[in-house]
């Protein structure tokens, strides 16, 4: 009994740490902080960071290897590690906010490691004793490139961007949907559209990084580029302190890893015990049953109690809804996963896509050409367009069909997106057959407007994916986890832009013939072929989303013991917990 006193108070000690407080440390007011006010001055930081980062990321292979005078293929390695690092970090950020700093100070403090960055490395590209000396490689010099304190100086700047942009990602999301009640009908409306919003930021700030900066780093020098960088970041972090006054701020729950390690051990050394038909041997109150949900059912012995054991330590004995919470996580990994198919296709875009466009003509007039690079801007122009047009006509439509909040479920709109995808690669296979067969048997040059349609595409289905993920994520019922969450979902774009990596080599690989090389060896795409190479996409992508369907529906199924007290008026934390948790059915 004084244990089970023990975990009860440890219960409400927790529930009470979840409520929202001001910027003092008090509880928040309702009707002076949180909503769309402060939501709107996180939406203004996120879309000036991702403008300051995309700038840089996009043309940071041309510093390293113009400036720095690194070799191709050292560069394309520094660029691709300088991504992976800022999506991983993304998980450390969403821990540390999560378990002790809380989203509000996480984002100040790693804002101002990014901004350190930025201005370390537009300093570096400003002095030119901290670069090797100037050379112009295509007329045969050779170059020196740059080591010691010079590489030194360069990569603590880089690593400084993607330390702080990977820690603010996640809770800049998080931050600004804490900014709502998920408790409140009308609040839950407005933080679909927040998602909604967020993405819209995001897009907006993607397409100026890509357009007007990107454009000035190539006009004005490096130097002038990355200064403009650090000062979008400046505007960023003056956004978010401009909001000080009216947040609501979720403090920190202490380890979020902890309580989900000792449901394993837990029910690790548990493993032998029989589940019981008595519901007081559970830990825990007055729950109905053991299971919350049928599924994991192994982790239910991780809360059973053991009377002849006297005294449980918390790495022996688990509440109902601990165990709940880590049942949780594990059922919205495969969701996870079907994602990264999805990602792998966007490393096409920004990559094959690009070079495809490379061999076409680029004349928008007759003295005007379109960088192929700036394809990449597509998708971005198509959801600053779709955004706002879904969220204020098809979302209160489907509202009233569905009577869903967010007009369709979160993993419907995933769903949707990775249907959509399919397209994407359907529509470029296509036409670089197209382009392919005009090039080699007509000898003529297509038109780069010719493979618009397959940016197209992939903004829209980016816009149901990318946007509907965050959010299905962000509404799991688990207690203080919420940037974490968040955070995972920026680890399908890592995972996918590596497994477009091994495809390529092992494609290669198994295509190669005694006769020639595979259907990516050249780098002439006339002998290349990428459309066969499309298509295997395509096709992956189709069973990709048929595996999603099978786990959508796998994640969405009801226990047989909540669907049997559906209607039953019941407080206790394993029916809280299916009734959150069938919220997401498709």
């Amino acid at each position: 009994m004084e244990q089970r006193s023990k975990n009860n108070r440890l219960e409400e000690e927790g529930q009470h740490t979840t409520t929202s407080l001001d910027w003092r440390g008090r509880p928040s007011n309702p009707s002076k902080h949180g909503g769309f006010r402060p939501a709107a001055f996180v939406l203004g930081m996120q879309a000036f960071e991702i403008m300051a980062i995309a700038a840089v990321g996009n043309n940071l292979i041309t510093y390293v290897m113009n400036e720095m005078h690194f070799s191709l293929s050292k560069s394309a390695n520094v660029v691709t590690n300088f991504v992976g690092t800022i999506f991983i970090l993304a998980l450390f950020g969403g821990y540390l906010s999560d378990s002790y700093l809380g989203c509000f100070w996480t984002i100040l403090i790693f804002a101002f490691v990014e901004l350190s960055g930025f201005i370390l490395l537009s300093v570096q590209a400003h002095v030119p004793q901290l670069k090797p000396p100037a050379c112009n490689i295509m007329s045969g010099e050779e170059c020196v490139e740059a080591k010691g304190f010079q590489a030194m100086i360069f990569f603590v700047a880089i690593y400084l961007v993607a330390l702080g942009s990977g820690c603010v990602k996640p809770n800049m999301i998080a931050h600004g949907a804490d900014q709502f009640d998920q408790d409140n009908p009308k609040q839950l409306k407005k933080l679909s559209s927040y998602f909604n919003a967020a993405y819209f930021a995001f897009s907006v700030g993607q397409l100026v990084a890509l357009t007007l900066l990107v454009w000035l780093q190539t006009h004005s020098g490096m130097d002038v580029g990355f200064g403009v960088s650090a000062a979008v970041m400046a505007m960023a972090l003056i956004s978010f302190l401009s909001g000080t006054l009216y947040y609501r701020n979720k403090p920190p729950q202490g380890s979020i890893l902890t309580p989900i390690a000792q449901v394993f051990v837990a029910a690790f050394f548990k493993r032998k015990q029989l589940s019981p038909s008595n519901p007081q041997m559970v830990d825990g109150s007055q729950n109905e049953s053991l299971h919350p949900t049928h599924k994991f059912r192994f982790l239910d012995k991780a809360c059973i109690r053991v009377e002849s054991w006297e005294e449980e330590s918390a790495w022996r004995l688990c509440s109902v809804e601990q165990v709940a919470q880590v049942k949780t996580l594990l059922s919205v990994i495969p969701i996870f996963a079907c994602t990264i198919v999805f990602n792998t296709i966007l490393a096409q875009l920004q990559t094959f896509s690009v070079q495809q466009g490379s061999a076409m003509d680029t004349h928008l007039t007759r003295n005007f050409r379109i960088p192929p690079a700036s394809l990449q801007s597509i998708p971005y122009i198509i959801l600053i367009l779709a955004v706002p047009l879904y969220d204020t006509f098809f979302v209160p439509f489907a509202r009233r069909i569905t009577g869903h909040e967010s007009g369709i479920s979160p993993l419907r709109r995933i769903g949707l997106g990775l249907f959509l995808a399919t397209f994407s690669m359907v529509s470029a296979a296509l036409m670089e057959k197209k382009r392919r067969d005009a090039a080699v048997i007509h000898s003529k040059t297509l038109s780069i407007f010719w493979i618009t349609p397959q940016f197209l595409i992939f903004g829209l289905s980016e816009m149901f994916t990318a946007v509907g993920l965050i959010e299905f994520f962000y509404k799991q019922p688990l207690k203080g986890m919420q940037a974490f969450l968040t955070a995972i979902t920026y680890c399908s774009y890592s995972f996918g832009f590596y497994l477009s990596s091994v495809l390529v080599s092992l494609i290669n690989k198994i295509t190669t013939g005694s006769s020639g090389g595979g259907w990516l060896h050249h780098n002439n795409l006339n002998q290349d072929r990428l459309d066969l190479f499309y298509w295997l996409l395509a096709s992956l992508s189709l069973l990709n989303f048929l595996n999603y369907l099978f786990w959508s529906r796998w994640y969405s199924s009801p226990s047989p013991s909540s669907s049997s007290h559906h209607d039953a008026k019941d407080n206790t934390s394993s029916n809280k917990y299916s009734a959150n948790h069938n919220n997401n059915i498709p």
